[in-house]
């Protein structure tokens, strides 16, 4: 499981079949003390919930496959869930 922020929205030109009405979201991920690792990438929201300016934690490769429903759906990443707060203990 990685945390993560969502910066945005995508509207698919084509629908894979499978991914009808999953929102797809551009993420951008982040190092556990929220600052920003890595490039963007296109993040399918398995929780259907999931808006810009989120902390969101997800999945990546066969995982993120799994995730959503019917499972094995061509994706990379998923969101897995919405992060309503995190705390960080010193030294861990």
């Amino acid at each position: 499981m990685q945390l993560g922020r969502v910066i945005g929205t995508l509207v698919p030109a084509i629908i894979t079949p499978g991914l009808e009405g999953v929102p797809l979201l551009w993420v951008q991920p982040l190092t556990p003390d929220g600052e920003a690792k890595g490039l963007p990438f296109v993040c399918a929201d398995g929780t259907r919930m999931a808006g810009p300016g989120e902390t969101i934690t997800w999945e990546a490769s066969r995982e993120a496959a799994l995730c959503l429903e019917p499972s094995f759906v061509p994706v990379d990443h998923a969101v897995t869930g919405l992060v309503d707060d995190c705390h960080l203990e010193d030294g861990v």
